[in-house]
């Protein structure tokens, strides 16, 4: 059974990683549409913070296992389009760099301990920190351009992200691999600690 959810989580990946290198095919559209959706799409790969916080999501879950591999991934990206629809709405969220740069100390500190909580408070706490991101992006949505195409396109490579996260997580099965794991939540939680020094500097 993990030999076979391995290999679909690496079906996934691959996919992903394919979703990421097709856009180009999107300058065919109408300018203002491709525009928005390609705008969107390159925006949550155009900061650290935002990608290290991403990823963290999709390791920490492979770590968890079914389920929590796919449904982790799968919160995030839903949650984080009502925190972008808000933002679109000019509803204020204070202190979303805040929530970022913690997102990524807390996501990080999970994997780097291979925290197992209940399923449905590690849904809780992913959901909790993709209202920040999803509120960042709608707030940094581009004068002219399509909302509605560009939270499509922050969301598709959201899930490429996550898909990577996965992809990664999925070396806990050996045991250098989880060192390996630990090590790295480690960075992305310093990481994550930077980004909260230089948010309230």
């Amino acid at each position: 059974m993990k030999a076979e959810a391995r290999r679909r989580a690496a079906i996934v990946v691959f996919a992903g990683a394919g979703a990421l290198l097709i856009t180009p095919a999107w300058a065919h559209e109408q300018r203002g549409q491709a525009a928005g959706f390609l705008t969107g799409l390159r925006h949550p790969v155009s900061g650290l913070d935002h990608v290290v916080a991403m990823v963290a999501v999709g390791i920490w879950g492979a770590q968890l296992g079914v389920p929590a591999i796919w449904l982790l991934p799968l919160t995030f990206p839903p949650v984080m389009a009502f925190g972008g629809f808000l933002a679109l709405l000019g509803v204020p969220l204070p202190g979303v760099e805040i929530g970022i740069a913690s997102s990524a100390i807390v996501l990080g500190a999970m994997v780097a301990c291979a925290a197992r909580p209940p399923l449905w408070l590690a849904a809780v706490v992913v959901g909790f920190f993709a209202v920040f991101h999803g509120h960042a992006h709608g707030t940094e949505l581009p004068a002219g351009e399509s909302g509605l195409l560009y939270s499509v396109g922050f969301v598709v490579a959201t899930g490429c992200l996550h898909t990577i996260g996965i992809g990664i997580g999925l070396i806990h099965g050996w045991r250098w691999g989880r060192t390996a794991l630990r090590v790295a939540g480690g960075a992305i939680a310093t990481a994550g600690m930077l980004f909260l020094w230089r948010a309230l500097s």
